[in-house]
């Protein structure tokens, strides 16, 4: 979707011949479908470019028209603020992107918690510090922000660990509506029985969902129940297609399920070490 270069503050209450609240209401569906996260959906709030969906980050060619644009807009929304946040960013500008980021959270803006609390959990351009971080992470999580939830799941470690299992698991449970990184996160922690009872089926439901969007984890994790039969039937050339959609993102763990697909049987020697693979 190609948007213009000289776009600035988007109102949907200016400029549009409505002539019933019908076709406001209308239109403001059609634009909400097409915008590309959450907060933009709820507020209705257009900064500059860059928020609808196929739309990619920041240009290099465009910070500086983002900066201006956003810093006139800033006085009004923390969505312009986060934006203009986003801007410096991509401009490699931490410090202005930090002030920008915490007024914006001061005002509410979920987003630019996230953005905060992934600086101060690896201590890029401030200081670190989990307990902060984990504070931000919480404060967008219960604003019901996807990526607020999942990095509160994973901040204590890999598959939904955190200092509190089944808070994590309940908010995950929340966000996986929508969002299929927390659908995966969701999943990774209802296969393991982690916060709350194991179940593997739903574990697998949800893996099939956020791989449907793509998202390179499910998708090997799809592969990997579809072949051993978890969760649900076992199916080897599906799991085998899941495996692949996977390694085409870059995922090592779904291009190691196919070479041991390809090379099945290891030989090994009277001590038991791997001399070789027997490959098709």
């Amino acid at each position: 979707m190609a948007m213009p270069t000289d776009i600035e503050i988007v109102d949907l209450g200016i400029g549009f011949p409505y002539t019933s609240v019908d076709q406001k209401m209308h239109a403001y569906d059609f634009f909400r479908a097409n915008l590309k996260d959450a907060q933009s959906q709820q507020e209705m709030e257009f900064p500059v470019q860059y928020i609808f969906k196929g739309v990619p980050d920041v240009a290099p060619s465009d910070v500086a028209t983002a900066i201006r644009f956003c810093k006139t807009a800033s006085g009004a929304t923390r969505r312009a603020l986060y934006q203009l946040g986003r801007a410096y960013a991509a401009n490699r500008q931490m410090p202005e992107a930090i002030g920008a980021w915490r007024r914006a959270a001061d005002k509410g803006s979920s987003s630019a918690m996230v953005e905060l609390g992934v600086l101060y959990g690896t201590g890029a351009g401030v200081a670190r510090d989990e307990a902060q971080a984990r504070k931000l992470f919480e404060r967008a999580a219960e604003a019901g922000n996807p990526r607020g939830v999942t990095n509160l799941a994973a901040l204590g470690g890999g598959g939904g660990a955190s200092s509190d299992p089944a808070r994590a698991r309940e908010l995950l449970t929340r966000a996986a509506e929508t969002n299929a990184e927390s659908q995966f996160q969701l999943g990774l922690m209802m296969a393991e029985g982690t916060g709350g009872t194991k179940d593997d089926a739903a574990a697998r439901a949800l893996f099939e969902k956020a791989a449907a969007q793509n998202h390179p984890g499910a998708l090997e994790r799809m592969g990997a129940f579809a072949q051993s039969g978890r969760g649900g039937p076992k199916d080897s050339d599906a799991a085998k297609a899941y495996y692949e959609r996977a390694a085409a993102l870059g995922d090592t763990d779904a291009k190691a399920a196919l070479e041991r697909l390809r090379c099945p049987y290891v030989i090994k020697d009277k001590r038991g070490n791997v001399v070789t693979n027997l490959c098709f």
